[in-house]
């Protein structure tokens, strides 16, 4: 049993925007592998990751806000899953009625056909805002710096008064720049695109190398902008996966993040993640510190609770 004050830690910790946070170290056994932090902790299984993709489907059709993405992974030949062929047949969730984004989010306004750097800055500029503030601090840092040259050589200040309605301006213009200034010196121009060619784990040895960068981050670069199998846990995705014990009671987001992306087959994560995503913004149940029991009639989720 842990102590009342580490728990209140523990807790802060899990909601701390990543870029006031320390890298995380990823924990790696034989041959480079990600270790699971919970190995005995057998949830979810491939078979309840599916069911819950398909209840949560039923319910809400696939999101319109990532509809793009999905179709460029189909045309691409990634993980074709007949079972899943209703999904672009089904009546898509409009984003653009949903209630306004929690802290910690991953943000939205995602182009498809945006580059990975593109993407990498507008990730940051997600994390602790709403959706509509990081799209329009992103906007603002393009107006105001056309090229991320003018980006590298502008003064801190002008950065953040440029990205100040995201929230948090002088940590993400940190961030930013601290990007562009290693870029140059490891790679010569400033340019990410040969991120496409490596490997999830290569990816995250790149990204996680400049600082502000977590793993919430690199799992979205990789789910969104590179096409790669990965599943970031954001606030609702955590919440959720707590909620139906999918993780520890006391797990924290970076080792449910690990845990998660062992135990959830790849052919899966996007589509569930998504899903977990929407649904956490629709269901104020399952992301707040209630007993689901009372919500047994409402949320589909409740039949994947198991008493502790």
């Amino acid at each position: 049993m842990q102590k009342p004050r580490k728990r209140k830690q523990l807790e802060l910790q899990a909601n701390q925007p990543e870029s006031a946070t320390r890298p995380v170290k990823l924990a790696t056994g034989i041959n480079g592998v990600t270790k699971d932090p919970y190995p005995f902790h057998l949830r979810p299984t491939p078979d309840e990751c599916r069911a819950v993709r398909d209840d949560l489907l039923a319910l809400h059709g696939f999101p319109r806000e990532f509809a793009e993405y999905r179709r460029q992974r189909q045309t691409n030949g990634l993980h074709p899953d007949e079972n899943a062929s209703c999904i672009d047949s089904g009546e898509a969730i409009d984003a653009s009625k949903s209630e306004p984004l929690d802290v910690n989010d991953r943000g939205g306004g995602y182009d498809a056909n945006e580059s990975v750097l593109d993407g990498l800055v507008r990730t940051v500029l997600s994390q602790n805002t709403t959706e509509v503030n990081s799209q329009r601090a992103f906007a603002s840092l393009k107006s105001a710096f056309p090229t991320w040259v003018d980006v590298l050589e502008a003064d801190s200040k002008c950065i953040e008064n440029a990205i100040r309605c995201g929230g948090l301006a002088p940590t993400k213009a940190s961030c930013i720049k601290n990007i562009m200034s290693c870029l140059l010196e490891k790679k010569g121009k400033l340019c990410l695109e040969y991120l496409r060619d490596l490997s999830v784990d290569e990816v995250k040895a790149e990204l996680s190398q400049f600082k502000g960068i977590g793993p919430k981050t690199v799992a979205c670069v990789l789910m969104f902008h590179l096409q790669k199998d990965d599943f970031p846990v954001d606030t609702h995705v955590f919440e959720i996966a707590k909620a139906v014990g999918w993780v520890p009671a006391m797990a924290d987001r970076n080792k449910t993040y690990l845990h998660l992306n062992q135990r959830i087959p790849n052919e899966l994560k996007f589509d569930l993640n998504c899903l977990l995503f929407t649904h956490g913004k629709a269901c104020r149940k399952c992301t707040k510190k209630v007993c689901m029991k009372d919500f047994s009639d409402s949320c589909p989720l409740f039949q994947y609770c198991i008493d502790s």
